[in-house]
């Protein structure tokens, strides 16, 4: 399979990608779309001419996009909660062209679960997400070219799956490998979408966004934070040379979304805004894809395993 090349650069901004598509009309989610590479996502799809739906826990956190762009609104949605996603879905009304699941928690210090005994950060990151897609199938269905995009992360290059423990109940809990997992899941979400959704015309990617500085890094500690060359010794924010900022971490985002040059693609896995190449995983890749996270046996065990739950 050929890898997918596009003309834009690893430091394109969103609405440089975006330049020149119209895409009025159009009717879009993004989840946690009220800041950081959400907004920017928002802000890039709304101004291209599309009506976008903000899905987030805070509404009210929105309000400067609504006022910003009049075809936007706000929506609560709390991925934690299945009965919030479900009322979101059974809320929905008319096609739906793409769904963009950004939202996301990183690195939870201590391990949370919820009312399912899901791990919190695969349950936000993956679960939630997964229910999301299901609820509104129909929705995606009858749109004329719909999409889902899942926002993993390179942390996926760092583990698979673990299908034995996966919520961390025999296993000791690590912030890292927690998120870690739940990124991976969400890469298996695409490839779970694209093979089975495919006869009904939807298509499904992922992609990695880079290093930002976002709320999601507010759990991180001050050490870690040191270790990624983003914190001084006295705990003032830096950017380091290889830091993007939102909109530029936006740009692989809303490809996936909306280019027309994405048309047709389903199953793979973006950063930089170019199509990653297949990798062994581990702790020495530092990109690619790993093949644990796009292997289809894997991503069909995954799909059986949420769909009972979010049923």
């Amino acid at each position: 399979m050929t890898l997918i090349a596009t003309p834009f650069g690893p430091r394109a901004t969103a609405q440089e990608v975006l330049d020149g598509v119209d895409l009025s009309g159009r009717r879009m989610i993004v989840t946690g779309g009220s800041s950081g590479l959400g907004a920017e996502t928002v802000r890039a799809l709304a101004g291209a001419g599309a009506e976008v739906t903000v899905a987030t826990r805070d509404p009210a956190a929105a309000e400067p996009l609504v006022k910003e762009f009049p075809g936007t609104r706000a929506v609560a949605l709390d991925l934690a909660d299945l009965a919030s996603v479900r009322a979101f879905c059974d809320a929905w009304s008319g096609p739906l062209d793409a769904l963009v699941a950004n939202a996301g928690v990183m690195m939870l210090p201590t391990r949370q679960v919820t009312a399912q005994g899901w791990e919190m950060q695969l349950a936000i990151n993956y679960l939630g997400h997964f229910a999301l897609a299901v609820g509104l199938r129909t929705a995606l269905e009858q749109a004329e070219k719909p999409r889902v995009v899942l926002v993993s992360s390179g942390a996926q290059l760092r583990t698979g799956f673990d299908f034995e423990d996966p919520q961390f109940e025999r296993r000791p809990y690590d912030p890292f490998v927690a998120y870690a997992q739940s990124k991976t899941a969400d890469v298996l979400l695409a490839v779970g979408i694209g093979r089975r959704w495919a006869e009904h015309g939807i298509t499904a990617n992922s992609c990695a966004p880079g290093f930002i500085h976002t709320n999601l890094t507010r759990h991180l500690d001050q050490a870690t934070m040191q270790a990624f060359g983003a914190m001084d010794a006295d705990g003032n924010l830096v950017t380091p040379d290889y830091y993007k900022t939102p909109a530029q971490g936006a740009a692989t985002t809303v490809l996936l979304a909306a280019s027309p040059l994405l048309d047709g693609a389903s199953g793979r896995y973006f950063e930089d805004n170019q199509e990653s190449e297949i990798v062994d995983g581990g702790p020495e890749p530092m990109v690619g894809v790993a093949r644990w996270s796009v292997d289809p046996a894997a991503a069909d065990r995954l799909w059986d395993l949420a769909l009972p739950v979010v049923s």
